[in-house]
Protein backbone atom coordinates (compact mmCIF):
# COMPACT_ATOMS: atom_id res chain seq x y z
CA UNK A 1 0.00 0.00 0.00
CA UNK A 2 1.24 3.58 -1.00
CA UNK A 3 -0.08 6.63 1.55
CA UNK A 4 -0.20 9.66 -0.74
CA UNK A 5 0.04 13.36 -0.05
CA UNK A 6 -1.95 15.91 -1.47
CA UNK A 7 -0.27 19.08 -1.49
CA UNK A 8 -2.03 22.34 -2.31
CA UNK A 9 0.39 24.95 -4.56
CA UNK A 10 -0.19 28.37 -4.01
CA UNK A 11 0.76 29.34 -0.78
CA UNK A 12 1.42 26.12 0.28
CA UNK A 13 4.78 25.31 -1.77
CA UNK A 14 5.02 28.69 -4.05
CA UNK A 15 4.59 32.32 -2.48
CA UNK A 16 1.37 33.45 -4.53
CA UNK A 17 -1.30 34.84 -2.30
CA UNK A 18 -0.63 38.03 -2.23
CA UNK A 19 0.10 38.16 -5.60
CA UNK A 20 -3.38 36.93 -6.59
CA UNK A 21 -4.93 39.12 -3.91
CA UNK A 22 -2.84 42.81 -5.89
CA UNK A 23 -4.12 40.93 -9.45
CA UNK A 24 -7.94 40.25 -8.07
CA UNK A 25 -8.31 43.99 -6.85
CA UNK A 26 -6.78 45.54 -10.33
CA UNK A 27 -9.11 43.03 -12.13
CA UNK A 28 -12.27 45.01 -9.96
CA UNK A 29 -10.46 48.11 -10.66
CA UNK A 30 -10.75 47.43 -14.40
CA UNK A 31 -15.05 48.13 -13.82
CA UNK A 32 -14.93 50.95 -11.07
CA UNK A 33 -15.46 48.16 -8.44
CA UNK A 34 -13.53 48.35 -5.43
CA UNK A 35 -13.26 45.12 -3.26
CA UNK A 36 -10.78 45.81 -0.02
CA UNK A 37 -7.32 43.73 -0.48
CA UNK A 38 -8.23 41.97 2.67
CA UNK A 39 -11.09 40.70 1.81
CA UNK A 40 -9.45 39.24 -1.58
CA UNK A 41 -7.04 37.72 0.65
CA UNK A 42 -9.40 36.09 2.68
CA UNK A 43 -11.00 34.72 -0.27
CA UNK A 44 -7.23 33.25 -1.90
CA UNK A 45 -7.47 29.77 -2.14
CA UNK A 46 -10.64 29.62 -3.91
CA UNK A 47 -11.02 29.12 -7.37
CA UNK A 48 -12.18 32.00 -9.97
CA UNK A 49 -15.16 30.44 -10.33
CA UNK A 50 -16.52 30.90 -6.75
CA UNK A 51 -14.52 34.20 -5.78
CA UNK A 52 -15.99 36.97 -7.55
CA UNK A 53 -19.25 35.48 -5.56
CA UNK A 54 -17.93 35.80 -2.32
CA UNK A 55 -16.29 38.59 -2.26
CA UNK A 56 -18.31 41.02 -4.55
CA UNK A 57 -22.17 39.19 -4.43
CA UNK A 58 -24.12 37.33 -7.22
CA UNK A 59 -24.90 39.96 -9.24
CA UNK A 60 -21.38 40.69 -9.96
CA UNK A 61 -20.51 37.15 -10.79
CA UNK A 62 -23.98 37.46 -13.07
CA UNK A 63 -22.66 40.58 -15.08
CA UNK A 64 -19.20 40.43 -14.67
CA UNK A 65 -17.95 37.15 -14.21
CA UNK A 66 -16.44 36.21 -16.96
CA UNK A 67 -14.86 39.18 -17.65
CA UNK A 68 -13.41 39.67 -14.35
CA UNK A 69 -11.68 36.14 -14.20
CA UNK A 70 -10.53 37.39 -17.75
CA UNK A 71 -9.15 40.22 -16.42
CA UNK A 72 -7.54 38.55 -13.66
CA UNK A 73 -5.36 36.27 -15.88
CA UNK A 74 -4.12 39.55 -17.55
CA UNK A 75 -3.14 41.03 -14.29
CA UNK A 76 -1.52 38.64 -12.86
CA UNK A 77 0.57 36.99 -15.99
CA UNK A 78 3.23 39.71 -15.54
CA UNK A 79 3.46 38.78 -11.67
CA UNK A 80 4.60 35.50 -12.72
CA UNK A 81 8.16 35.97 -13.17
CA UNK A 82 8.11 37.46 -9.31
CA UNK A 83 6.77 34.28 -8.32
CA UNK A 84 9.39 31.93 -6.06
CA UNK A 85 9.01 29.13 -4.17
CA UNK A 86 8.82 28.68 -0.16
CA UNK A 87 11.55 27.57 1.62
CA UNK A 88 11.77 24.05 1.75
CA UNK A 89 9.09 23.70 -1.02
CA UNK A 90 11.63 21.01 -3.32
CA UNK A 91 13.09 19.39 -0.11
CA UNK A 92 9.25 18.71 0.88
CA UNK A 93 8.75 16.84 -2.04
CA UNK A 94 11.85 14.99 -2.45
CA UNK A 95 11.93 13.21 0.79
CA UNK A 96 8.04 12.50 0.34
CA UNK A 97 9.29 10.89 -2.51
CA UNK A 98 12.11 9.47 -0.99
CA UNK A 99 9.88 8.23 1.82
CA UNK A 100 8.02 6.00 -0.66
CA UNK A 101 5.09 8.24 0.07
CA UNK A 102 3.23 9.10 -3.27
CA UNK A 103 3.18 13.44 -4.23
CA UNK A 104 -0.25 14.82 -6.04
CA UNK A 105 -0.33 18.58 -6.39
CA UNK A 106 -3.95 19.67 -5.86
CA UNK A 107 -4.09 23.63 -7.25
CA UNK A 108 -7.34 25.52 -8.35
CA UNK A 109 -4.19 27.89 -10.54
CA UNK A 110 -4.40 27.64 -14.09
CA UNK A 111 -2.88 24.53 -15.71
CA UNK A 112 0.19 26.97 -17.35
CA UNK A 113 0.73 28.68 -13.87
CA UNK A 114 0.75 25.20 -12.19
CA UNK A 115 3.39 23.83 -14.90
CA UNK A 116 5.54 27.33 -14.16
CA UNK A 117 5.53 26.51 -10.22
CA UNK A 118 6.34 22.23 -10.66
CA UNK A 119 9.74 24.26 -12.54
CA UNK A 120 10.34 26.18 -10.08
CA UNK A 121 10.69 23.51 -7.44
CA UNK A 122 11.84 20.70 -10.08
CA UNK A 123 9.34 18.85 -9.90
CA UNK A 124 7.92 18.41 -13.41
CA UNK A 125 7.30 14.78 -13.07
CA UNK A 126 5.20 15.39 -10.19
CA UNK A 127 1.03 14.58 -11.05
CA UNK A 128 -0.79 17.35 -10.42
CA UNK A 129 -4.23 18.90 -11.38
CA UNK A 130 -5.81 22.48 -11.95
CA UNK A 131 -9.07 24.10 -12.10
CA UNK A 132 -8.64 23.03 -16.06
CA UNK A 133 -10.33 19.73 -14.67
CA UNK A 134 -12.69 19.98 -12.72
CA UNK A 135 -16.13 21.53 -12.66
CA UNK A 136 -15.76 23.07 -9.39
CA UNK A 137 -12.50 24.71 -7.37
CA UNK A 138 -12.27 24.49 -3.81
CA UNK A 139 -13.82 24.33 -1.25
CA UNK A 140 -15.18 21.55 -3.28
CA UNK A 141 -13.87 18.44 -3.08
CA UNK A 142 -13.33 18.09 -6.68
CA UNK A 143 -10.08 18.82 -7.41
CA UNK A 144 -8.63 16.71 -4.49
CA UNK A 145 -11.02 13.61 -5.40
CA UNK A 146 -9.19 14.15 -9.23
CA UNK A 147 -5.73 14.39 -7.58
CA UNK A 148 -5.95 10.70 -5.66
CA UNK A 149 -7.23 9.12 -9.23
CA UNK A 150 -3.82 10.29 -10.51
CA UNK A 151 -1.52 7.91 -8.63
CA UNK A 152 -1.42 4.45 -7.72
CA UNK A 153 -2.59 3.91 -4.14
CA UNK A 154 -3.29 0.62 -4.06
CA UNK A 155 -5.89 0.79 -0.93
CA UNK A 156 -2.92 3.16 1.17
CA UNK A 157 -4.12 6.27 3.00
CA UNK A 158 -3.85 9.99 2.06
CA UNK A 159 -3.67 13.36 3.77
CA UNK A 160 -4.11 17.12 2.62
CA UNK A 161 -1.81 19.62 2.99
CA UNK A 162 -2.69 23.01 2.57
CA UNK A 163 -2.34 26.62 3.83
CA UNK A 164 -6.23 28.17 3.80
CA UNK A 165 -9.65 27.51 5.63
CA UNK A 166 -10.68 26.59 1.53
CA UNK A 167 -8.22 23.28 1.35
CA UNK A 168 -9.56 22.72 4.98
CA UNK A 169 -13.08 22.47 3.83
CA UNK A 170 -11.89 20.63 0.40
CA UNK A 171 -10.19 17.66 2.57
CA UNK A 172 -13.36 17.52 4.90
CA UNK A 173 -15.46 17.00 1.79
CA UNK A 174 -13.36 14.25 0.41
CA UNK A 175 -13.12 12.64 3.97
CA UNK A 176 -9.54 13.61 4.24
CA UNK A 177 -7.80 14.88 7.10
CA UNK A 178 -5.39 18.09 6.64
CA UNK A 179 -2.85 19.03 7.84
CA UNK A 180 -1.77 23.27 7.16
CA UNK A 181 1.13 25.58 7.12
CA UNK A 182 0.72 29.65 7.93
CA UNK A 183 2.39 30.28 4.92
CA UNK A 184 -0.98 31.53 3.09
CA UNK A 185 -1.62 33.82 5.67
CA UNK A 186 -4.54 32.39 7.53
CA UNK A 187 -3.91 32.21 11.22
CA UNK A 188 -3.55 28.49 13.40
CA UNK A 189 -6.78 29.03 15.00
CA UNK A 190 -9.23 29.67 12.02
CA UNK A 191 -7.55 26.80 10.51
CA UNK A 192 -8.21 24.86 13.00
CA UNK A 193 -11.56 25.57 13.29
CA UNK A 194 -11.80 24.49 9.72
CA UNK A 195 -10.39 20.82 10.45
CA UNK A 196 -6.59 21.32 10.51
CA UNK A 197 -5.14 18.68 12.60
CA UNK A 198 -1.86 20.83 12.93
CA UNK A 199 -0.63 23.93 11.69
CA UNK A 200 3.49 24.51 10.96
CA UNK A 201 5.02 27.89 10.44
CA UNK A 202 7.54 25.99 7.22
CA UNK A 203 7.64 23.78 5.44
CA UNK A 204 11.25 22.14 6.88
CA UNK A 205 9.05 22.01 10.15
CA UNK A 206 6.73 19.63 8.23
CA UNK A 207 9.00 17.58 6.68
CA UNK A 208 10.42 16.79 9.65
CA UNK A 209 7.18 15.16 10.66
CA UNK A 210 6.31 13.23 7.54
CA UNK A 211 6.62 10.35 9.35
CA UNK A 212 3.91 11.26 11.53
CA UNK A 213 1.00 12.70 9.53
CA UNK A 214 -2.54 11.89 10.06
CA UNK A 215 -3.65 10.17 7.47
CA UNK A 216 -7.09 8.32 6.21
Amino acid sequence: MTNTLVLDVDGTLVDTNYHHAVAWFRAFRRFDLTVPTWRLHRAIGMGGDKLVAAVAGEHVERDRGDELREAWVAEFEPMLAEVRPLEGAHRLVSAAREQDLAVVLASSGKRRHVDHYLGLIDAADVPSTSSDDVAESKPAPDLVEVALRQVDRDGGRAVVIGDSVWDCDAAHRAGLPVVCLRTGGFGEAELREHGASAVYEELDQLRADLTDLPMA
